[in-house]
């Protein structure tokens, strides 16, 4: 196999630790979907990680969250150089795959390569980082609204969700 079992590995380790209910995944029987009120080439894209994205640049090296702010959800700005991004999250298998990839949670290169070529119209300003709650209703209450209000600010399209 090429890819991370996350599933089953989660449902394993809860067994593993003893608890008596399984990790419950996330389940909608009814999704609602909206198609594309323009084509790709004309809409605006937002990313969206849970990678718990950080800049070097930070003043304060440490992540929203670590200095104290309340708020799940903050941004970076999507013209960071590469080299300057990274994930310190450990909420990810450390034995099946690594971080050393920035484009592989935060795919900043590949999404300005799509907007150079005019597959996309262009990019927010802002992408999104949302730290790993693991919790269902606050997901759904809090952080989900408060990344959609940061897409209608700048006038988002479209949002492209890159879980970690």
């Amino acid at each position: 196999m090429s890819y991370v079992r996350y599933i089953d590995k989660t449902k394993a380790y809860y067994q593993a630790e003893g608890y008596d209910k399984p990790y419950q995944w996330a389940k909608f029987d009814d999704v609602p979907f909206t198609p594309l009120k323009k084509p790709l080439a004309e809409s605006r894209l937002a990313l969206v990680s849970t990678s718990e994205i950080a800049s070097r640049a930070w003043e304060d090296q440490r992540l929203p969250l670590e200095r104290g702010e309340a708020a799940n959800v903050y941004g970076v700005a999507m013209d960071t150089p590469l080299e300057d991004l990274y994930s310190r999250t450990d909420s990810f298998d450390m034995n099946a795959t690594t971080l050393d990839d920035t484009n592989s949670y935060f795919p900043v290169t590949r999404l300005q390569e799509l907007q150079a070529a005019g597959r996309i119209g262009s990019l927010a300003t802002t992408a999104y980082g949302v730290y790993n709650a693991y919790s269902q209703s606050k997901t759904l209450e809090v952080d989900g609204p408060e990344v959609l209000r940061g897409c209608r600010e700048e006038g988002v399209d479209i949002a492209l969700l890159v879980p970690v």
